[in-house]
Parts: structure tokens; C-alpha cells; sequence
């Protein structure tokens, strides 16, 4: 969403493809998915992963390719959930986050244990204001926003989902 409420479809970034990737990697995600319908976005991460996974960037940074060679584009939510499914994961929970308080929302250690049981989870971030109501109304969980000492929150996605992945799995969660 915009500052206005407004469904959008917010610019991929070169930092946040990335960040998100090196972090998704680094926790043992199977794959990071980037959904955008825009064309020009998806040829962007398209330019971008190849010079990471076959062009001069893989000779360059090979840690860096087994990172960025996670990342797959879709156009929609539904294409990632069957994406998954034809994986033989089985249709994934769907978890959204956001930086507002819920009363449908889940706490980092209810879904931190979910995590250890079976089946596919899709944690789902979004960018720009926040995810469109129609992504989060339809989730099977809404995970506890992130809580800093003050008022502000509006972290970057990137920031979002370091804290979030490390809250999850990090190794300070194991006791």
C-alpha cells in the first residue's frame, strides 16, 4: 500500500534483493521470492540475479551467487503457494507481517514452534506501507510486529526480515 491506503506495487530494490537473499540464505530458506506483476521489475531482478549467478558478479563473489540464486520472481501470491506445492512441499501456511499491533496476531514463539512441526510456511513482507489488506485478511497467521524503544516503526524490509528470520531460527533461540 501508499501512505494512503492505495493497493500499489512498490519498486524492487537493488539493496533489498541483496540483503534479503545474503539473510534468507544465511537461515537456511529455501527459496526468496520476489512477487511483482510490473514487467520492468521483473526483468531488474531478472539483469540483476544473472550477473550475480552466470555473469562477472558469480566469478567475483561466489558467496554472493549462492545467495542471489535463491531469489524467484512470480506475478501473484497464488503462483509462489503452487510454486512451492510443485516443489512437494505441500501448499504453504501463509504468514504476514506488519508493523501494526492485531488481535489476530501470533507471537514469535507460537511460530518459532510451528516451525518445527510439519509442513511449508510462506512468511510474507511487504514494502512500501505495509502489505494490501486483501494479502492480509486472507493469511492463515499474522505474525507480532517488531517493537523497538520508541514510537517510531517503519523499518526497511530488508531490516524487517533480518530481525524477523533471526527471532525464528536464530541460534539465541535454541534454549
Amino acid at each position: 500500500m501508499n501512505k494512503h491506503g492505495d493497493t500499489i506495487a512498490s519498486a524492487v530494490t537493488n539493496l533489498d534483493l541483496h540483503d534479503i537473499a545474503r539473510t534468507a540464505k544465511t537461515y537456511g530458506a529455501k527459496s526468496f521470492y520476489v512477487v511483482t506483476p510490473l514487467s520492468d521489475q521483473k526483468k531488474l531482478v531478472e539483469k540483476i540475479v544473472t550477473h550475480w549467478a552466470t555473469g562477472a558478479g558469480a566469478q567475483y563473489n561466489p558467496t554472493r551467487c549462492e545467495a542471489l540464486t535463491m531469489i524467484r520472481v512470480k506475478d501473484t501470491l497464488d503462483e509462489v503457494k503452487d510454486d512451492i506445492a510443485g516443489q512437494g512441499f505441500g501448499y504453504p501456511m501463509t504468514v504476514v507481517t506488519s508493523a501494526k499491533q492485531s488481535s489476530r496476531g501470533i507471537r514469535f514463539k507460537k511460530f518459532r514452534n510451528m516451525l518445527k512441526g510439519e509442513g511449508a510456511y510462506l512468511l510474507i513482507f511487504g514494502t512500501a506501507w505495509g502489505l494490501a489488506e486483501e494479502v492480509s485478511d486472507t493469511a492463515d497467521y499474522l505474525l507480532e510486529p517488531i517493537v523497538g524503544g520508541t514510537d517510531y516503526n517503519h523499518l526497511s524490509v530488508r531490516s524487517a526480515v533480518a530481525i524477523i528470520l533471526d527471532r525464528l531460527i536464530g541460534m539465541g533461540n535454541v534454549r
